[in-house]
């Protein structure tokens, strides 16, 4: 069976390059005798691995010396819990809400803390960004947190939000390496891997040093950012595959034009389908044109019966994981760094014909 255009959100669809390096690899990596999934994390084999994968990615985002990489396990949701502990020092901190991650962020808080929300979108089902430009942000607050990419409803900021001299958190998993980012305009960044980077399982996180705190009374040690900080994310067992993946990820995209190469290939992508869907009399998009991702494009026919059959027909086609989130409804396409023009051009094709078909 020949490979299919796999438009799913996460875990989603990696370069071919990489999967095939990964093959060639599998049974003996580089004269070891043995897989990277056999290795001791302890190895000089191992070390070198993950040495080369962050010296890589502060190639690609031009992250600076005083800005640490940490490469986590236990998902962003887990994220939602330990940056709150470690960043939010007086148990306040301010959050934007333009999504179900970014509102679950807020909800681990509550647990914690005192966050409060200054801004969302949920009014009109997260289909929009909100004005930014003069939040109500408190003057104690300890950071502002946004998702930036909201993968399930389709929208990003394409202008960050004015925190008043706060510290800014951002959640990029979906738009992780899509782009050039000014890493010094954030706080911390957090990213899940499996949309833009590697196999589901690995989180980067990238924290300015001055912001992990030395001493966390009553904060379980592998919830310290300064457990893996002092160790090189290798306090315990790392998802030692995983890393391997995200290393050769971030070599392809170096290879292929770095982050810049990314956004201008990406925003091709994008614009076929935007574009065909701004014309399409059947197949509409679902976010405020100004505030569409490039990543994420969730659309629908306005027909449940009719989008479940465009599935149905795209699966077969080749055109795989088009079904939207089950908030949402409908479709969506995800676009990441790894999906060919290719794929993109033969999903709008398609579409124009089924159109055509059931006018």
């Amino acid at each position: 069976m020949s490979r299919v255009y796999n438009f799913s959100a996460g875990p989603a669809v990696l370069p071919e390059e990489v999967l095939e390096e990964c093959a060639t690899e599998m049974l003996d990596y580089k004269g070891s005798g043995m897989s990277v999934m056999e290795m001791s994390h302890r190895s000089s084999w191992f070390q070198d691995i993950i040495d080369a994968a962050e010296a890589d990615l502060r190639s690609l985002m031009g992250i600076p010396e005083n800005y640490r990489v940490l490469f986590l396990q236990g998902g962003d949701s887990l994220l939602f819990s330990s940056v709150f502990m470690n960043l939010a020092t007086n148990g306040k901190a301010d959050y934007i809400i333009t999504g179900n991650w970014a509102k679950k962020a807020y909800q681990e808080a509550k647990i914690l803390g005192d966050p409060a929300v200054v801004a969302s979108s949920e009014d009109a089902t997260y289909t929009y960004i909100p004005d930014c430009s003069d939040l109500p942000i408190r003057e104690d607050a300890s950071y502002v947190y946004i998702c930036q990419n909201n993968t399930i409803y389709g929208t990003r900021y394409h202008e960050l939000p004015n925190t008043k001299g706060h510290i800014l958190v951002a959640d990029q998993s979906s738009m992780f390496l899509s782009e050039p980012c000014d890493v010094t305009k954030f706080g911390l960044i957090h990213a899940g891997v499996q949309k833009n980077v590697g196999p589901a399982g690995v989180q980067v996180v990238i924290v300015r040093e001055d912001l992990i705190p030395q001493d966390l009374p009553g904060v379980p040690t592998m919830l310290r950012f300064k457990t893996q900080a002092d160790k090189g994310s290798l306090y315990n067992t790392p998802n030692c595959w995983g890393i391997y993946v995200c290393g050769l990820v971030f070599k392809w995209i170096a290879r292929n034009g770095g982050l810049a190469g990314m956004k201008a290939q990406n925003e091709e992508k994008a614009a076929l389908l935007y574009d065909y869907l701004d014309e399409s009399e059947l197949f509409h998009g679902t976010v405020r044109a100004c505030d569409r991702s490039t990543s994420n494009a969730p659309f629908v026919t306005g027909n449940k019966d009719l989008d479940a059959e465009f599935v149905k027909a795209a699966t077969a086609a080749g055109l795989v994981n088009l079904k939207g989130h089950r908030t949402v409804g409908g479709m969506r396409a995800s676009m990441y760094n790894a999906m060919p023009k290719a794929g993109v051009e033969k999903l709008v094709d398609f579409m124009k014909d089924f159109e055509v078909s059931h006018k």
